[in-house]
Order: structure tokens, then sequence, then C-alpha cells
């Protein structure tokens, strides 16, 4: 196997698929689902992507020929894509997702376009192009599953712990609760006692 081949794969899909940056989107799209369901969901986003990824590393070239698609006109759109988004976040005008429930955000937009965007397709491509041996074509297998299980377990561990709903209830102390309690008791005593002597001085 070529390592040094396989790093160089891993580490160019990382930066372009972006794990850690997947995870404000996906914690947006499943925030009211359960934890069994986030899990589902990242697992479905990674095989798709997966899938989608594997596809392009084997009929990639019969694909966009079919198309009449080049792979200039792929990176020229991948650069685009990604400096779209760059403008978005520089001024501040991208909407936060929201969760949609009868549409699967696993698979779009999670697994595709999110994560297999053009960026990665084009980047596979290259890497079956230029892998001419054996331990090079076995380093690019190993490295794109590789990238694939991070995004599974990126997106698997960033559930934020569920708010508790002990939490919306008085957070004093039971001790501070027993005095404000007396509190409350002495004061609308005092208050009762102002009414009754007022009541008797108007009576006299």
């Amino acid at each position: 196997m070529d390592w040094k081949f396989l790093a160089s794969v891993y580490l160019a899909l990382f930066v372009i698929m972006d794990p850690p940056g997947v995870i404000p989107v996906f914690l947006a799209l499943t925030a009211r689902r359960g934890s069994a369901a986030m899990a589902r969901s990242a697992l479905q986003a990674a095989a798709t992507s997966f899938g989608v990824i594997v596809l392009f590393a084997v009929l990639g070239d019969r694909i966009l020929s079919f198309l009449g698609i080049t792979l200039p006109a792929m990176q020229v759109s991948g650069g685009l894509l990604l400096l779209v988004v760059s403008l978005e976040l520089l001024t501040g005008r991208t909407d936060e997702p929201t969760e949609v429930d009868d549409v699967n955000v696993a698979m779009v937009p999670l697994g595709t376009p999110l994560l297999a965007g053009p960026g990665a397709i084009v980047a596979t491509i290259l890497f079956v192009r230029s892998a001419d041996t054996a331990p090079e074509t076995l380093a690019l297998v190993v490295a794109i599953v590789a990238i694939h299980v991070t995004i599974y377990l990126v997106m698997r561990f960033s559930v934020v712990a569920r708010a508790d709903p002990a939490s919306d209830r008085d957070p004093r102390p039971h001790t501070d609760r027993r005095s404000a309690g007396r509190r409350d008791r002495g004061a609308a005593r005092c208050r009762r006692r102002v009414r009754l002597h007022r009541r008797a001085r108007v009576t006299t």
C-alpha cells in the first residue's frame, strides 16, 4: 500500500468535505429528533456520500462524457460553489437551516451535495486517474472508506446533550424555597394585620 498516496487522498478529501463544518448543519436539520434517529441520519448521510463518491470513482469519466460535461467545467463549478458559500459566510447572509419533517435530510442536502459535492467528485476522479499501480489503487479505496468513517463518527458523536426537563424547574435549592415560602407567608400575615388595623381605625 502506498501510504503517502493514502495520506494525500485522505487529507484532500478531509479538507474538501470538511466533516467538522457539517456539524452545525447536521444538528440544525436533526434538532427535534431523538438520539437514535440522529445516529441513523448520520449513518445514512455517510452512506449516501460514500455511494456517490464510489459511483464517480468507478464510472466518473463515463458519466461526465455521457452528460457532455468536461472535468474542467466540474472544477469551475466546484470553485464557484465554494466562492458563493464563502461570500455568504463573509457577508452574513446565510439562512439558518431548519428541519423538515417529511424530507430525508440525511440524503439531501447532507449526503449530497454538502458532503459529496462537485469538489469531492472532481478530486476523486483526479485521484482515480493518477492511481496507476495496485498499491495506489488500494490506498485510494482505503482513504475513501476512512474519510467516510470519519464523517460518520464526527456526526454521530456531535449530538449535544438534550435539555434536562428538570432544568425547567425552579433551580433554587429546597432550603431556599422553604425560606422563600416563609417570607411570603410572613408578608401575607403582615398585610392582613395592616388591613385589620385600618378597619379598626375606621370603626373608631
